[in-house]
């Protein structure tokens, strides 16, 4: 079994930033990739970003490239999500999740973590 704990999540001013933290409990096939996705009230889960443990490999959505960066800390088994220039369309709960492959699917995703709330006040 794998779990992931998401931390980070917060209140913060339009134009400010945030890092949220995914640590995974062990590294295993099921967690080749992990992905970052989120989802406000009343709207469905968005796909945000997936990171490859093995290359470090990245890709965003176009709503968050060139604001957000995932990175990974492999001695830490702790992948991060750092949120810059965050406005209020981003406040929603944010979820990292574990996958064998670098999918935006969240349906492809096997280990999922509770997840942590971003508010961006206006």
């Amino acid at each position: 079994q794998v779990q992931l704990v998401e931390s980070g999540g917060g209140l913060v001013q339009a134009g400010g930033s945030l890092r949220l933290s995914c640590a995974v409990s062990r590294r295993t096939g099921s967690t080749a990739a992990i992905g970052w996705f989120r989802q406000a009230p009343g709207k469905e889960r968005e796909f945000v970003g997936v990171l490859t443990w093995g290359g470090g490999r990245t890709t965003y959505a176009d709503s968050v490239k060139g604001r957000f960066t995932v990175s990974r800390d492999n001695a830490k088994n702790t992948v991060y999500l750092q949120m810059n220039s965050l406005t209020p369309e981003d406040t929603a709960v944010y979820y990292c999740a574990a996958s064998r492959f670098a999918i935006r699917d969240a349906g492809g995703y096997d280990y999922w973590g509770q997840g942590t709330q971003v508010t961006v006040s206006s």
